[in-house]
């Protein structure tokens, strides 16, 4: 079988592949994992490319599979010596390098694990990843079998949330109370009172929503009344009279 073959017969048992080169890179120009397809004429069009030497499996939710890497070179075949009693009977083949890709039945948890993470040498390659399919390449499939469930002990428990960031406090609606002061001190003679107590109203809704606090609102309701020439403590009293919700 030469590569379009392997790939189409991949893609036959509903395996979502693309091309890389013999360097284990996506084609130039290429999208990488985001071109892994099942339909044959996509696939025949990619692998038209004379670059594409390599069979490289989308792992994850495109494939239904996902991809337990145990690296030879970074002692990975120590840690399967020593856990592979416990592992199902699944679909493998051999790397390049020596150590193995063992596939098995993707869970919607399972996310990718760098290497050295969850074991010394392996790694997990989940959705958004990619294996190569060595066989592609002449390596031996060492077990041919169905991808088994994926093993609740190989599966690492979910990334800790975000530590949660400071909130800061909320804060006014710079824009509302600049207009509800501009209503204000446009107010003409003999209706300032009435507009001062009406702006008090709005601010008071204001409070209500977290946004100012009633203190700050009498504070800024006095030192506008005063500004259009109202007296103070007047100023004051209309605005926590509107503040508090009852005109006194």
């Amino acid at each position: 079988m030469n590569t379009i073959d392997h790939a189409l017969d991949l893609a036959k048992r509903g395996i979502a592949v693309f091309p890389m080169t013999g360097a284990k890179t996506p084609l130039k120009d290429s999208h990488g994992v985001h071109d892994a397809s099942t339909d044959p004429a996509r696939l025949t069009e990619l692998f038209a490319d004379r670059r594409a030497e390599l069979v490289a499996i989308a792992t994850g939710t495109p494939s239904s599979i996902s991809v337990l890497d145990i690296d030879r070179q970074h002692d990975g075949l120590i840690w399967w010596q020593a856990n592979r009693h416990r592992m199902p009977t699944t679909w493998a083949w051999r790397t390049r390098s020596g150590g193995l890709h063992v596939a098995m039945k993707h869970r919607l948890e399972l996310r990718t694990v760098a290497i050295g993470q969850i074991g010394t040498g392996i790694e997990i390659r989940s959705t958004g990843s990619s294996a190569i399919y060595w066989p592609s390449d002449g390596l031996p499939v060492l077990c041919d079998a169905l991808p088994a469930d994926w093993p609740e002990w190989l599966t690492p428990p979910p990334k800790p949330a975000p530590a949660a960031s400071y909130a800061p406090p909320r804060v006014a609606d710079d824009v509302a109370i600049g207009r509800l002061i501009r209503f204000v001190t446009e107010a003409g003679e003999g209706e300032r009172n009435r507009r001062l107590y009406w702006a008090g109203c709005r601010m008071r809704e204001l409070a209500g929503t977290g946004t100012l606090s009633r203190r700050d609102a009498v504070s800024i309701l006095t030192e506008t009344g005063a500004r259009i020439g109202l007296d103070r403590q007047e100023a004051n009293r209309t605005a926590r009279s509107a503040i508090e919700g009852a005109r006194s």
